[in-house]
């Protein structure tokens, strides 16, 4: 599954996942399925809008 990045966070943050909790509440009041997710590599939370693939399949 492919996911778009809206925001990134530093997990080194003193308040932890609250920044991108909060970025993605916001979005979610906006009508955006959003999700945070932890991404190990940068140390850092994100929050992404999962894609959906295609339904539309070639076999």
């Amino acid at each position: 599954m492919r996911r778009t990045v809206l925001e990134k966070f530093p997990a080194g943050d003193p308040r932890g996942s609250r920044q991108a909790e909060e970025y993605a509440r916001h979005r979610r009041d906006e009508g955006m399925a959003v999700e945070v997710v932890m991404d190990l590599e940068s140390d850092a939370f994100l929050v992404v809008v999962p894609q959906q693939q295609s339904a539309e399949r070639g076999w």
